[in-house]
């Protein structure tokens, strides 16, 4: 690695790591530059560890020697500031200690994520960075074999993604699905059910449906303020709901991932 010292909060070898509280601002340059943001120590070390490359480092001072354990012999920039020139760079307070601009992998395709995998979730048009985070935490600590995201759902590799997901989102295979119906033909190449999680007449529940699951599974889950497309629901095998009490309708999207998931990770006897 290669420190370099910065004081000066308009540096231009920052550009990377402006204004990033400005969402509209980092869906435009993150994708379109190849590039994302992965914020703290923990999150970085499991980029690398899924085989991601780092453009550069920004460290405030105290947190140098955590990030050059990490990078190891690695030729990056890493930039070394004070918290007050981070917080005026960054736009914001940056409490983890370092971000890094990473390159982005190119996502691979549908089928190949598929391959072999046995449980999927899919996200359909999920606007919610820490909805999308969390619910790869959720797939990654309750055994889903990937996460599959619509064209129009937030980007997993957003930097309130990342942090949420706890870097998980870097250990779960996942990409993104055509459109309606092309979607459909690809899961069921797969030989991939396809369950929606949505309240409907005649909807199975979900721990009936978890006794007896098929042998392949992908659960759908919608956008948090409409649910599912009516595409989406014409695409599905079945239709499955979460009982609910207190007269309460439906959870949190990626609560409700969770659920879903630990039901079939743990069907009735």
């Amino acid at each position: 690695m290669r420190i370099e010292k910065v004081a000066d909060a308009d540096d231009a070898r920052l550009g990377d790591y402006r204004n990033l509280t400005d969402v509209a601002l980092r869906r435009v340059l993150e994708p379109a530059g190849g590039l994302y943001i992965a914020e703290s120590a923990k999150v970085i070390e499991r980029a690398l560890r899924a085989g991601h490359v780092p453009r550069s480092v920004l460290v405030q001072d105290k947190w140098v020697d955590d990030i050059a354990a990490i990078l190891g012999e690695r030729d990056v920039p890493v930039y070394v500031t004070d918290s007050a020139t981070a917080e005026q760079i960054t736009g914001y307070a940056v409490h983890r200690g370092a971000l890094a601009a990473m390159h982005r992998p190119e996502l691979p395709d549908p089928a190949e994520v598929l391959r072999g995998a046995r449980t999927v979730v899919i996200l359909e048009d999920i606007v919610d960075h820490t909805n999308v985070g969390a619910a790869f935490r959720a797939a990654a600590g309750l055994g889903a074999d990937a996460v599959l995201v619509t064209e129009r759902c937030a980007d997993p590799l957003y930097r309130r993604s990342v942090r949420v997901s706890m870097g998980t989102v870097f250990q779960v295979p996942w990409t993104r699905l055509p459109a309606w119906p092309a979607a459909r033909r690809l899961l069921d190449e797969a030989g991939v059910h396809v369950a929606a999680l949505a309240l409907a007449d005649g909807a199975t529940d979900l721990h009936v449906f978890a006794a007896d699951r098929p042998e392949r599974v992908a659960l759908l889950l919608g956008s948090e303020g409409d649910g599912l497309s009516r595409a989406a629901l014409r695409a599905a095998d079945s239709v499955v709901t979460i009982p609910m009490a207190g007269g309460v309708d439906s959870l949190n999207v990626a609560a409700a991932s969770s659920v879903a998931l630990w039901a079939l990770a743990h069907p009735p006897r």
